[in-house]
């Protein structure tokens, strides 16, 4: 302990005798440790990661309800969603709600769902291609077709059957982003990291 604080006991043993003194010594220090922890812990909870409880079925069987995730919420800061990240996400109807999905078309692309597949058009692909996604185990329903804007995200579940996603509130704006899915914390025989997955674009 450096001196300043052993001069402020010593005015508290001093004050309060030895036992009310080191009474009041502790709790000092278990101020100072609240404090200290609190500043660091607090920034990192509020700016760069969070927690986040997987509610429903909608990303199974990649994710299941209940599982433990830590959101990396500082990756954003510095560059855009990637393809086939996991992203959380304020729902557009009402942001109060909290959603996870994978992002599956970008900002200019054009996603076109027929057939039971995705097919992706952009500058590389002008004329479509049909998304391979390794990740899924049923084929995509509906029949549609969007353009998305400079800003806006196409996000789908892994679950396609039992998602709420894009295809009911349509583009994503990218302010609604939360930040991307980084660890799951448990179950504990589930605890790991995320990659992206390798697509055929």
């Amino acid at each position: 302990m450096n001196s300043r604080f052993s001069a402020f006991e010593d005015k508290l043993y001093n004050k309060f005798g030895p036992v009310g003194g080191a009474v009041l010594a502790f709790i000092f220090e278990v101020v100072q440790i609240v404090l200290i922890s609190s500043a660091i812990i607090i920034p990192v909870r509020y700016f760069l990661i969070q927690p986040f409880y997987v509610k429903g079925a909608s990303m199974e069987p990649n994710f299941y309800d209940h599982e433990y995730l830590i959101i990396d919420e500082l990756s954003y800061r510095f560059r855009t969603p990637e393809r086939g990240e996991i992203v959380v996400f304020r729902y557009p109807r009402d942001p109060s709600q909290y959603f996870i999905k994978r992002v599956v078309a970008l900002p200019g692309e054009t996603i076109e769902i027929t057939s039971g597949e995705v097919v992706i058009y952009n500058t590389e692909h002008p004329n479509g291609l049909k998304l391979n996604e390794e990740y899924l185990t049923e084929t995509t329903n509906g029949k549609e077709r969007v353009t998305l804007g400079p800003d806006e995200y196409y996000v789908l579940g892994d679950n396609r059957d039992s998602s709420l996603d894009s295809r009911s509130f349509e583009a994503l704006p990218i302010d609604n982003i939360i930040g991307r899915v980084w660890v799951r914390g448990l179950p504990l025989s589930r605890i790991g990291t995320f990659e992206l997955p390798e697509y055929n674009l």
